[in-house]
């Protein structure tokens, strides 16, 4: 860390530095650390670890640049970021830390949140236990935080049963809402059955952006090798009836 820390210092030097690395700000470069987490993502789905050991380097190098950039303005240094991420894990693993006693990871999520939900209440003041969740993250991830902070409440379905007859009430809903045509409705019912989908990821312990990427990386892999069977072919998708793609998409399910 401190060799990685003494290179960054280097770039940041007003004198010898890199003129791009020099006039770079928070805010400059805070793109970068969401590109470098999907890298990361990527690389992990791909199991590509060589990559992936490259991948967790560029993102642990966002992490110290940030924190040089807050320590040449007396904000906070590194040192502070490890002491503050220290804290917080021992303080919301009282299990491995402490006397509690937790035997499943279901069990460890909800207490995750319930001291999530004891700091809110700590700071002071009249503050929502949804806050804190993140306005920057993705609509599933969002969707997905606030359903677990809601559970630290109570305020959940016992069970998946539940949440499967939520989704059914959801789509009839949806179905009358398209059988009117209200465009309005329409997209408030398809969003009320996204969420209640997301909620039975997380019933079942299945981060939705996970399986909602992993199932569109199969879907482009698949719709590839129908393009390279009709390049063989010499065909067209213009040429082929929707029952004639099914049956080529039915033939590339086949394949691994």
């Amino acid at each position: 860390m401190e060799k990685l820390k003494k290179i960054t210092q280097q770039l940041r030097d007003p004198l010898t530095g890199c003129p791009w690395d020099i006039e770079q700000t928070f805010d400059s470069i805070a793109y970068c650390s969401i590109e470098e987490a999907y890298e990361v993502v990527e690389a992990i789905e791909e199991k590509d670890y060589e990559q992936l050991k490259s991948e967790l380097g560029d993102l642990l190098f966002q992490v110290i640049f940030h924190s040089e950039i807050a320590n040449e303005k007396n904000l906070f240094n590194f040192d502070d970021i490890v002491e503050s991420i220290s804290t917080k894990l021992i303080s919301r693993h009282p299990h491995v830390f402490g006397d509690e006693k937790i035997n499943d990871a279901k069990t460890q999520t909800d207490q995750w949140e319930k001291k999530k939900l004891e700091e809110i209440k700590s700071a002071g003041g009249h503050k929502s236990i949804l806050d804190g969740i993140g306005k920057n993250q993705t609509a599933l991830n969002t969707a997905f935080k606030i359903g677990k902070r809601a559970r630290s409440v109570g305020f959940d379905w016992n069970d998946t049963d539940g949440v499967v007859l939520k989704i059914r009430e959801e789509l009839s809903e949806l179905t009358e809402a398209m059988d009117s045509k209200n465009q309005s409705s329409i997209e408030e019912e398809m969003g009320d059955l996204l969420f209640t989908m997301v909620s039975l990821s997380r019933h079942l312990s299945k981060n939705p952006e996970t399986a909602l990427r992993k199932a569109t990386n199969k879907f482009e892999k698949r719709f590839k090798l129908m393009e390279k069977k009709l390049e063989q072919e010499n065909k067209e998708f213009s040429e082929l009836s929707f029952d004639d793609m099914t049956t080529l998409w039915n033939l590339v399910k086949q394949k691994k």
